[in-house]
C-alpha cells in the first residue's frame, strides 16, 4: 500500500440552512492512502453521511479542498466532477437500487455503457465480475429472483465494473441479516485485498467497523478519533 494519499482532505466545511445554520462538517482534515480499507462510524447526525457525499463528489463544501489523486475536486466543472464520478469511484448503497426490469448481468453494464464501452465488450466485462462476486450461476436474474444478499452482491460488481480506485459504502449490509451481512463484508475485505482498491464504509454497526484497518470516528462534524489497528493515527 503506497504512503502517497489518494484523498487529501483539508479543513472541509459544509454548512446547510439559509436561516437556522447547521454546520454539517467542522473543518474536517482526512488523509486516505490508497487501498485502505476503513470505515466512518458516528451517531446520527454526525455528519458520516455529509461527509461521505464530499468524498463522493456528490455535493460540494462551503470551504476547504478535498484533493483526489491530487486534483482539486471542488474546483472541477459539473462535466468533470461527473467523469470523475464515473471513472474513479464506485458507490454501494444499503438499498441495492437495481433495476427492476432488468438482469444481473444488465444491471451490472449500466456504468460500463454509460461510459461508452461497446455493449459486446461490457456483457463480457459485467460477466467476468459477476463470476467474481459469486454470481456466475445467476446473471438471467432479475432482483425479484434474488435474495437481500445476491442482490446486494449484484450492486457490489456494478460498483467494481469500471475498476475504480475508491469504493464507497453507505451502510452496505445494513438491509441485511447477520449471516448476509458477513458474507457480504468478507467479499469486500477479498476484494479490496486483491484489487489494492481503497474501501471507505460508513456503518452503524461497531462489530463491522472493527474488523476494518482503520477507524474515522465523527462527532458534530468533527473528527474525534482516528485509529488503525486499534493505535491511534494522530492526535486530535
Amino acid at each position: 500500500m503506497s504512503d502517497i494519499p489518494i484523498i487529501q482532505i483539508k479543513n472541509l466545511t459544509k454548512i446547510f440552512g439559509d436561516g437556522v445554520e447547521i454546520k454539517a462538517l467542522d473543518g474536517v482534515d482526512l488523509y486516505i492512502k490508497r487501498g485502505e480499507f476503513m470505515s466512518i462510524i458516528g451517531p446520527s447526525g454526525s455528519g458520516k453521511s455529509t461527509l461521505l457525499n464530499q468524498i463522493g463528489i456528490l455535493d460540494t463544501p462551503t470551504s476547504g479542498t478535498i484533493l483526489l489523486n491530487g486534483v482539486d475536486v471542488t474546483k472541477m466543472s459539473d462535466k468533470e466532477r461527473s467523469r470523475t464520478r464515473n471513472k474513479e469511484l464506485g458507490f454501494i448503497f444499503q438499498y441495492h437500487h437495481l433495476l427492476p426490469d432488468f438482469d444481473a448481468l444488465e444491471n451490472v453494464m449500466i456504468p460500463l455503457l454509460i461510459s461508452g464501452v461497446k455493449s459486446s465488450q461490457a456483457r463480457k466485462v459485467a460477466r467476468k465480475v459477476l463470476d467474481e462476486v459469486g454470481l456466475g450461476d445467476r446473471m438471467k436474474h432479475r432482483p425479484n429472483q434474488l435474495s437481500g444478499g445476491q442482490n446486494q452482491r449484484v450492486a457490489i460488481a456494478r460498483a467494481l465494473v469500471n475498476k475504480p480506485s475508491i469504493v464507497i459504502g453507505d451502510e452496505p449490509t445494513g438491509n441485511l441479516d447477520s449471516k448476509s451481512s458477513d458474507s457480504i463484508y468478507e467479499l469486500l475485505r477479498k476484494l479490496n485485498r486483491e484489487h489494492e482498491q481503497t474501501f471507505i464504509l460508513v456503518t452503524h454497526d461497531e462489530q463491522m467497523a472493527a474488523k476494518t484497518d482503520r477507524v474515522i470516528r465523527l462527532v458534530d462534524g468533527k473528527v474525534v478519533e482516528d485509529l488503525r489497528d486499534g493505535a491511534s493515527v494522530r492526535e486530535i
